[in-house]
């Protein structure tokens, strides 16, 4: 099965790389969980990491934040190898696991106090670098309230502000919205971009939504290997479509629009809209636009259907298995 790779635009490729992972093995007693894998992060923006549950993004990313130590390979953050420089690399970033590590006990301020002194920031730094956080992740008005006394949503934003306390290089999150409900959701989403404006943000995943919402780059990981490098345009492009949406101003039937040569089937989306189904690699587009000026159907619209990020995630994960 060949890899799926896509050259990155001209703007990424002069991008400095924050994070390079290299020939990254990792095997628990016989089975590989990772296989060399290998990619670059630039210094900017969102990355996806996807896959679905035991694929080895857990693995990946317990070994890039110093959590596991790799069988082979290396990853270098900020220039910092994990392997040998493991001290320097993980100052240079910050992690937000799947369940973030809060005491209930303590305040949001008492908490993150706690977090600024296991980063070693001087004392004169600490109070500032707190605020700061409490005020970027908006939880400065909760800066006295018990964390057990914290919404789900609230929660999550202190350990984004654990996670971004010495503002890191690379902050790396675990599936950050899990267990949230929509409103929150949406808020943590909007966080997770104003901190990708001033860091890396790498996040991991299996919800596609999420990698809509936020991504701007992509790492697909499957059965241990990467199967996929792009943006989310190339993403949603893996599965060729074999459908067009055609718009009409004097909509033909269904029967007219089934005559014309290559066109598979016909799906009324409603009085004017159609979904028109064609055979993969077949162009009938040339043939539709024809026809409708001949018989003077209106054609406004005619556009190709994106697959789903659904669709292209089971494409890629097939191919993997096969």
């Amino acid at each position: 099965m060949l890899k799926r790779r896509f050259a990155l635009n001209q703007s990424s490729q002069e991008r400095m790389s924050i994070v390079r992972i290299q020939n990254l093995s990792h095997r628990y007693s016989k089975d590989w969980a990772v296989r060399q894998v290998s990619f670059d992060i630039p210094e900017s923006g969102i990355v996806g990491l996807l896959g679905s549950n035991g694929a080895g993004k857990s693995t990946c990313m317990n070994i890039m934040c110093g959590v596991l130590f790799p069988t082979e390979g290396d990853v270098l953050i900020d220039g910092c190898s994990i392997r040998k420089e493991p001290l320097a690399a993980k100052a240079r970033l910050g992690f937000l696991p799947q369940q973030a590590p809060l005491y209930p006990e303590l305040t949001v301020e008492e908490y993150l106090i706690y977090c600024a002194k296991l980063r070693g920031l001087p004392a004169s730094d600490s109070i500032r670098a707190v605020k700061q956080a409490m005020e970027r992740c908006g939880i400065a008005h909760f800066s006295k309230r018990l964390i057990g006394a914290l919404s789900g949503g609230y929660r999550q934003r202190c350990g984004l502000a654990q996670a971004i306390l010495h503002r890191p290089a690379l902050v790396v999150l675990d599936e950050p919205t899990n267990g949230l409900d929509p409103v929150q959701i949406l808020a943590v989403r909007e966080l997770i971009r104003e901190i990708g404006r001033e860091h890396t943000v790498l996040l991991s995943t299996h919800i596609l939504p999420e990698v809509e919402a936020l991504c701007d780059q992509i790492h697909m990981i499957e059965r241990g290997r990467i199967v996929f490098e792009g943006s989310l345009d190339e993403f949603t492009n893996v599965v060729t479509p074999c459908s067009l949406v055609a718009v009409f101003e004097r909509p033909p039937e269904v029967a007219e629009l089934s005559s014309i040569d290559g066109v598979d089937g016909v799906e009324s989306i409603n009085r004017s809209k159609h979904r028109i189904r064609f055979a993969n690699g077949a162009d009938v587009s040339p043939a539709l636009v024809e026809t409708s000026v001949g018989r003077n159907w209106g054609l406004k619209e005619l556009y190709f259907e994106r697959a789903s990020l659904e669709a292209v995630f089971a494409r890629l994960a097939d191919e993997q298995r096969a």
